[in-house]
C-alpha cells in the first residue's frame, strides 16, 4: 500500500485536535450517528505507535472516552485502512477477522462502519467510525455514501487548520528572528507639563522595521493570535528600560502593558533594581481584564516601591471608568478621540472636563494625547489637564533628542 502509517505521519498533524473542536465537529459526529442509528461514533487519529480517539459521540455512556489512546495494532481502525476488514460490517459475527478483535465481543459491536480521513496530500489523517452494540444488516452503500462524503468534509477542515497552523509558525519564526536581531525599535514621544512645557517623561513606543510592512498595534495582535504577546511586550520594555538612565531627573519613563503580561510574574524581574519612582506602567481602556483583584495584588509590591500606574485611552470606551475604578490609577490619560477638535466641540469637551475634574477628585492627575494643535492645547490648559502630549508639542523620537525637546519646549 505504499508508505505505512508511521510514515505518513506528520508531527503537525497533533495540533489538529484543538482546530477540530472549534470547527464543531462533536456535532459532525452527532448527526451522522442519530442518522444512521448507530450506539457510537467517533474520530480516530492514527500517530507514529497510536491512535487517539479526538472525538467521540454516543448514546449514553460509551465504551470509549474522547482523547483515549490505544494502539494502532488494536482494534478496526488500522486494519479498515489496510484492507484486512472490510469498511462496512453489518453483521461482525459473519466477518471472521472482526471476531478475532478482542473489543468484538468485549463492548460488544454488533456492526461497523469506518472510512479513512485522507488528506489533500494524501496522508491519512485517521478515520471517521460508527458502531452499534448490535447487527444491522440494512447497512449498505447508501450509509458508506454518506460516511464517505463527511470523511471528505472532515480531511478539509483539517488541511485547513494545518495551513492555519503553517503560517502560525511562519510568523512565529519571523518574529523571533527579528526580536533576535533586536526588534522593535524604540522611539520616545515626551509628555509635557501643560504649566511650563518642560518635559515631565516619555511614553515609549515600539517601530517595526521588518516586512511585512505594518502598524506597531498590528505587530503586536499578530504576536498574540501566535501566542507571543507576553514575549513581544516583554522584549519591547528591555529595549525601552536603558532609556531610563539617558532621561534627567526626574522625568519618567512610560511603558505600554497588559494585563496578561503583568499577571504572569515575567515583569516585576526585568524592573527589579530600577528607581520605579520614575517608571509609568501604562494599561490601555482596550485591554481587557478578567480579575481586578488578581490584577491589583500583582501591581501592589511595584506600587509600594513607587510605580505609577495609568489608564491609557480613557474615554475611547466604557471599560475605562472600570479600570480607573478598581485600579486607582495614578494617572489618567485622556484618549485622542476627545483631545482632537476639543477647542470646537462642546461634546468632547463637556465629557473631557467631567473626566478631568473626576481624575482630581480622586487623586489622579490628567494627560491628554494626540494634541495637534495650539489652540487644543490651549482649551486642554483651560479645563485643566495636568500634561499633554502630542505632534503640537513633540513627535517620537530617538532618545538621544528627548533633551533637545525640552529645551525647545
Amino acid at each position: 500500500m505504499g508508505q505505512s502509517i508511521s510514515e505518513r505521519s506528520s508531527p503537525i498533524q497533533d495540533v489538529f485536535a484543538h482546530e477540530v473542536v472549534r470547527s464543531g465537529f462533536d456535532r459532525v459526529l452527532r448527526t451522522i450517528r442519530r442518522y444512521l442509528g448507530m450506539d457510537v461514533a467517533f474520530i480516530s487519529h492514527f500517530r507514529i505507535h497510536d491512535r487517539v480517539f479526538e472525538h467521540v459521540d454516543a448514546d449514553g455512556p460509551a465504551p470509549i472516552a474522547p482523547q483515549q489512546a490505544l494502539s494502532l495494532e488494536e482494534g478496526y481502525c488500522l486494519k479498515v485502512v489496510r484492507g484486512e476488514l472490510p469498511e462496512c460490517i453489518p453483521d461482525t459475527a459473519e466477518v471472521p477477522a472482526a471476531m478475532c478483535i478482542p473489543a468484538t465481543t468485549a463492548i460488544p459491536i454488533g456492526s461497523h462502519l469506518s472510512v479513512p480521513i485522507r488528506l489533500e496530500n494524501g496522508e491519512i489523517y485517521g478515520t471517521l467510525c460508527c458502531f452499534s452494540y448490535m447487527s444491522d444488516r440494512s447497512l449498505g452503500p447508501r450509509e458508506m455514501k454518506m460516511m464517505h462524503a463527511f470523511a471528505e468534509v472532515l480531511a478539509g477542515r483539517i488541511d485547513e487548520a494545518a495551513a492555519a497552523e503553517k503560517l502560525k509558525q511562519r510568523e512565529s519564526a519571523r518574529l523571533r528572528l527579528a526580536m533576535a536581531a533586536g526588534t522593535p525599535r524604540m522611539v520616545y514621544q515626551p509628555i509635557h507639563e501643560v504649566a511650563d512645557r518642560s518635559v515631565a517623561g516619555v511614553e515609549c513606543l515600539a517601530r517595526f522595521d521588518i516586512e511585512p510592512k505594518r502598524g506597531p498595534d498590528k505587530w503586536f495582535e499578530a504576536a498574540g493570535q501566535v501566542g507571543m504577546g507576553e514575549e513581544l511586550e516583554l522584549r519591547a520594555i528591555l529595549n525601552a528600560l536603558p532609556a531610563l538612565e539617558r532621561l534627567a531627573l526626574p522625568a519618567f519613563l512610560g511603558l505600554n502593558t497588559s494585563p496578561e503580561l503583568v499577571l504572569s510574574g515575567r515583569l516585576g524581574p526585568v524592573l527589579e533594581g530600577l528607581d520605579l519612582s520614575r517608571v509609568v506602567l501604562e494599561i490601555t481602556e482596550h485591554a481587557t481584564v478578567v480579575d481586578y483583584g488578581a490584577l491589583a495584588q500583582a501591581l501592589g509590591p511595584m506600587r509600594e516601591k513607587g510605580l505609577r500606574l495609568a489608564v491609557d485611552d480613557a474615554g475611547a470606551g466604557f471599560a475605562s471608568m472600570r479600570h480607573i475604578l478598581n485600579l486607582q490609577p495614578n494617572i489618567i490619560k485622556l484618549d485622542m478621540s476627545l483631545t482632537r477638535d476639543i477647542d470646537t466641540d462642546g461634546a468632547r469637551r463637556a465629557l473631557a472636563k467631567g473626566l478631568i475634574s473626576f481624575a482630581h477628585e480622586i487623586g489622579s492627575s490628567i494627560t491628554a494625547e494626540g494634541v495637534e494643535t495650539e489652540s487644543e492645547f490651549e482649551m486642554l490648559r483651560r479645563l485643566g489637564v495636568d500634561r499633554a502630549q502630542g505632534y503640537f508639542l513633540s513627535r517620537p523620537m530617538p532618545i538621544e533628542e528627548v533633551p533637545r525637546a525640552a529645551a525647545n519646549a
